[in-house]
């Protein structure tokens, strides 16, 4: 029972609630523009409330806020009753207004009704007042039209029997009107051909045209060839007919002018057939410009005598020259291939030569309108026919031989280069420069390109461009690397295994075979190296290198813009450019190899120091000195010679700074600054030579409070060498210059690796993961390796660096198998991962070898073939030569 009473009610609130669209919402407040919050769509009663009383105290004022609300409440349902007055009779009023509209329609209607019915009547009176109008403009349409034709009728029938008499008496000047208008009033009546009298007019008057134009024909024929008595039949001819025969003859049919030009021309160039016949002499190509001298004066005689009598547009000079150039070309054509093998390259470009002046002169003269009635040419828009290559394209089957002799005259120019000594190559002012005949080969080419373009930008100019990249080859191979200097290889390694043969093949003679071998390498001084000249001549080669890539590239964009478009793709140097790249490259690495070789025996003679008996620091050691005086010979020289060539500069010292940084951390390793007994190999072989165990178990090896003077030493050398190595690209230079960043990162990276591995040898090992702990801050991006080496240099115990790697790799188990396990063995024999072997390092190697093979045969027979104090000189020996 609730339930049903509380629908109603429901449904009653919904219905009374009134929902307005955004829109129409929009629009009253458009309208209304109230800024009251009682209008707002989204007024909510209980916060107005709030804002009006927000506290108690508020609520003093409720009695002035109702006084106010009753008002506006007022006004309000004053403003309703207003309008609802208003509205009572808009009814009423709207009906009246809807029948008033209804009957102006109505009315409206009956008007236009009335308006129609009189505009039809005015409609018919028009057309019966207009009838005789009509007619009598259709009969005026209609009288006009036949008197026009009878006009022409008497035009045509007049005009045939007058143009008889005028053609006979051959009065072409009268001719040339009536017979235009005949042919127009002719054209007229062509749609009456079907009447027998116009069909015969009609037939009259084309019997008149073929009548003109065969007389025309025998006119001209007859003025212009000579009789057999030598001369003119035609004598009573005078010019002004037959200029005035031109006219007519242009108004006649098509092929009457053609036929006329045609015979014409073929009649003054009949003269040039006979007199350049290809069994003439002077047909052949030697005497190429005298057939164009030839159509020259027959031109200036055929213009001064005869050039008035044809009308301009018909263009006889040009169609002349245009025949001529055909005839020529196919005469030469059969003459060139019946006798090819009497062409050379000197003929064909005369008559090249020659011809491409005179197409020339033959566009600046004519304008080559009548060129399309010879052949089909391809002109673009706004661009006049040409005559080039009309008679020249007989040449182009022949242009092998152009590039024939181009390809023997560069052998024979690469063939002289190589010829050269080299005093002829080295430049002549002194300065770092290209050889000259680089800039020799690349004028010859540019004058063979030139000369080639003016001959064919096709097939021949892409044969050129592969002789152009052959050659190139060749210079570099003959003329560049073949001038590179090589050094003298060093025979050490075979006098040793020479030697060493004598060991194994002469026991009895033991002593004296010990004694060559050693003889032998104690005579093999220092490892090779380049001269200053040498020097000056690997720059010599890497700077004409350089100026031949760019040069290379110069010449491949140039090919590439005057090669015709579809051979473009196919021009490419290149494999050229990496030639001379690879060359660069080489110089460059035996500028470095021969630098680094002068460093190796400073890094030999560092080996040598005892560090761990250095008893203070002082300057900076005499490996240093010698490192330093090193680079002050060379590196000015290659820095002189190569001015031009700042940025392979560049590249050899930032090759020469890597390659140089490892082998000097390599060197570090091999030393023993913290020790203060013998090295490893001395106790070596005094254990081998009978000597008691106990004097190497004596050494302090492991001493952690040992001498470091060594290490603070070898840290000053350090410094030394960095600060030398930072201004290595302007050493020995009175202007200064801040080296690029990319070399500073090298060398400030690898020389602060070599401070932080002396740095890590001067701490004590004890307490151990203090050391460990050292050592990962200084070195972070060290491995299992690396920590072996430096506890080498430590000289630990072979059981304390067994405990000591164990604690390594438990802390830091991540770096205890690092890329430097796989190469322990090298690592350990003093090799860098990355620093390449030059020849005198396998040399000194072969030889170190070779006599720790020797002192250990020696000391194992030392007993049964010497006396002690023998084997203890070569002892002494062998441990001065062999790297600790």
């Amino acid at each position: 029972m609730s339930t049903a009473e509380e629908e109603p009610d429901t449904k009653k609130d919904y219905i009374n609630k009134i929902v307005l669209s955004e829109e129409v919402q929009q629009a009253i407040e458009q309208v209304l523009q109230s800024s009251d919050p009682l209008d707002h769509p989204d007024f909510d009663p209980t916060d107005y409330v709030n804002q009006l009383f927000p506290n108690e105290q508020s609520l003093s004022n409720i009695d002035d806020v109702i006084a106010k609300m009753e008002y506006d409440i007022s006004l309000i349902d004053d403003n309703i009753r207003s309008v609802v007055r208003g509205q009572v009779n808009t009814g009423e009023n709207g009906r009246a207004a809807l029948k008033e509209a209804q009957q102006s329609i109505t009315q409206l209607f009956a008007l236009i009704t009335d308006i129609k019915s009189r505009a039809e009547k005015t409609e018919d009176m028009v057309k019966e007042i207009t009838r005789d109008i009509k007619q009598l403009d259709s009969a005026k349409n209609n009288l006009t039209y036949a008197i026009t034709t009878l006009n022409h009728l008497h035009m045509l029938v007049g005009g045939v029997e007058n143009l008889k008499r005028l053609a006979e008496r051959r009065q072409y000047g009268e001719v040339l009107n009536p017979l235009q208008a005949i042919i127009e009033v002719n054209q007229h009546f062509q749609q009456y051909s079907e009447i027998p009298q116009i069909q015969t007019l009609s037939s009259q008057v084309q019997q008149i045209q073929t009548e003109l134009a065969t007389q025309i024909t025998e006119d001209f024929k007859n003025f212009f060839a000579p009789a057999p008595g030598g001369q003119h039949a035609g004598n009573r001819m005078t010019m002004t007919q037959l200029k005035d025969a031109c006219q007519v003859a242009s108004v006649l049919d098509k092929p009457v002018k053609k036929n006329i030009l045609k015979w014409y021309i073929n009649l003054q160039l009949q003269e040039y057939v006979q007199l350049f016949h290809e069994n003439q002499d002077i047909a052949w190509l030697d005497k190429i410009d005298k057939r164009y001298a030839w159509l020259k004066r027959h031109l200036l005689d055929f213009e001064e005598k005869y050039g008035s009598i044809f009308p301009l547009d018909w263009e006889i000079s040009e169609r002349i020259t245009v025949q001529f150039c055909t005839i020529t070309r196919e005469e030469l054509t059969k003459i060139m291939g019946r006798r090819r093998t009497e062409i050379d390259v000197k003929l064909l470009l005369f008559a090249i030569q020659k011809t491409t002046a005179f197409e020339q002169l033959l566009d600046k003269r004519f304008n080559g309108t009548t060129l399309g009635e010879t052949k089909p040419v391809e002109v673009a828009a706004n661009e006049k026919p040409s005559f080039m290559d009309l008679i020249g394209v007989c040449f182009k089957p022949y242009l092998d031989i152009y590039t024939d002799s181009i390809d023997r005259s560069l052998a024979e120019l690469i063939d002289q280069f190589s010829q050269q000594n080299q005093q002829q190559l080295l430049p002549k002012d002194g300065n770092a420069s290209v050889f000259p005949n680089c800039a020799e080969l690349f004028v010859f080419y540019k004058k063979c390109m030139v000369q080639c373009t003016q001959l064919s930008n096709e097939k021949p100019m892409y044969d050129l461009t592969l002789i152009f990249k052959r050659y190139l080859r060749e210079y570099s191979s003959k003329i560049l690397e073949a001038r590179i200097p090589k050094l003298q290889q060093s025979s050490s390694a075979t006098s040793i295994s020479n030697s060493m043969s004598l060991l194994t093949k002469d026991l009895q003679n033991l002593s004296t075979a010990a004694g060559q071998v050693i003889h032998n390498f104690l005579k093999e001084g220092e490892a090779p190296r380049f001269s200053m000249d040498d020097t000056r001549k690997i720059c010599y080669v890497l700077a004409t290198a350089e100026y031949c890539l760019e040069t290379v590239q110069q010449l491949e964009d140039k090919l590439k813009e005057k090669i015709e478009k579809s051979y473009v793709s196919r021009v490419d140097l290149s494999d050229e450019k990496d030639v001379f790249h690879r060359i660069i490259s080489n110089c460059i690495q035996l500028l470095v190899q021969d630098l680094d070789t002068g460093c190796e025996q400073s890094l030999n003679m560092m080996t040598k120091i005892s560090w761990h008996n250095i008893s203070n620091v002082g300057d900076q050691s005499g490996f240093v000195n010698q490192i330093v005086t090193n680079l002050k010979l060379s590196v000015p020289v290659i820095r002189d010679n190569l001015a031009s060539s700042r940025k392979y500069y560049t590249q050899f010292c930032l090759k020469f700074v890597n390659s140089f940084i490892p082998k000097y951390i390599n060197t570090l390793y091999r030393l023993r600054p913290t020790t203060a007994g013998s090295g490893s190999s001395s106790s070596m072989v005094n254990s081998a030579s009978g000597s008691s165990l106990s004097e190497g178990a004596n050494n302090p090896s492991s001493n952690p409070g040992g001498n470091i003077l060594g290490c603070e030493q070898l840290l000053l050398d350090t410094h030394s060498l960095k600060t030398v190595l930072m201004d290595l690209p302007s050493i020995g230079s009175q202007v200064q210059r801040k080296p690029p960043a990319s070399y500073t990162k090298v060398v400030v990276k690898g020389m602060a690796k070599a401070e932080m591995i002396i740095k890590v040898v001067m701490q004590p090992i004890y307490p151990s993961t203090l050391y460990i702990e050292q050592y990962l801050k200084l070195l972070p991006e060290s491995n299992v390796v690396e920590f072996h080496k430096i506890l080498e240099m430590k000289s630990v115990k072979k059981i304390e660096q067994q405990q000591l790697v164990e604690l390594y790799k438990r802390s830091c188990p991540q770096q205890s198998a690092g890329p430097g396990d796989g190469n322990s063995a090298k690592a350990s024999s003093g090799g860098g991962g990355d620093a390449p072997i030059s020849q005198s390092q396998q040399a000194a190697a072969m030889a170190a070898t070779a006599i720790s093979g020797a002192g250990s045969s020696i000391i194992a027979l030392g007993d049964s073939l010497m006396d002690k104090g023998r084997i203890k000189k070569i002892e002494n020996l062998i441990k001065n030569r062999l790297p600790n």
